[in-house]
């Protein structure tokens, strides 16, 4: 696991929020639902890429389509393409980019990823917005766990032995960057989901 804080400065930190904003301009979005129970999600997603990622009371997956919309995935930003191989230095491109919106009150529990066949494939995660407190962990549920602050700009690599670690987001912290008009964080979770030539 690699941390590179504020690997954005203001300024790339405002454009990306721009090629964002134009994402999800087409790709609004949407609230995910647990797998069976349907309980939602507290935060908010969309995606961009080839694939974007899914979470329904279906189960986990890919698809290429935005599930309420119907419509492809818009590319991934040039300028997120860049800070994936500057991150990784791996010479393939990301298939997936998971936008999540974090409201105030929004959390994330303890997971891994690992719906990819490209199971080797580092995984990048940009923050823009309020810092969020992190906490990583292990290679099962019950493993020792640490905490750590993302904040606006910062770049988080996990690659190998901790590409499949859990990890989760305990809390926001409000008011913690005036990047976003709205508040709240966004993070962009770059993967590679098929195994790379």
């Amino acid at each position: 696991m690699r941390i590179f804080p504020s690997l954005l400065s203001a300024g790339q930190q405002a454009s990306l929020l721009q090629d964002l904003r134009g994402v999800l301009a087409r790709a609004p979005l949407y609230g995910p639902l647990m797998p069976r129970s349907g309980t939602p999600y507290s935060v908010r997603m969309s995606n961009c890429g080839r694939l974007g990622w899914l979470s329904d009371q279906a189960g986990y997956r890919y698809s290429s389509t935005h599930p309420v919309t119907g419509e492809p995935w818009p590319a991934i930003p040039p300028a997120v393409i860049e800070i994936w191989h500057a991150a990784t230095g791996v010479p393939f491109e990301p298939e997936a980019c998971l936008i999540n919106y974090y409201g105030p009150a929004a959390r994330l529990g303890l997971h891994r990823d690992e719906d990819e066949e490209a199971k080797q494939a580092p995984i990048v995660s940009i923050s823009l917005g309020d810092t969020a407190l992190f906490r990583l962990g292990g290679p099962a549920r019950k493993s020792p766990t640490r905490s750590m602050r993302l904040a606006s700009g910062d770049v988080l690599v996990l690659e190998g032995p901790s590409r499949d670690w859990y990890h989760g987001v305990d809390r926001i912290m409000p008011g913690t960057s005036r990047l976003l008009s709205e508040g709240g964080r966004f993070n962009l979770t770059l993967r590679r989901v098929t195994k790379p030539l």
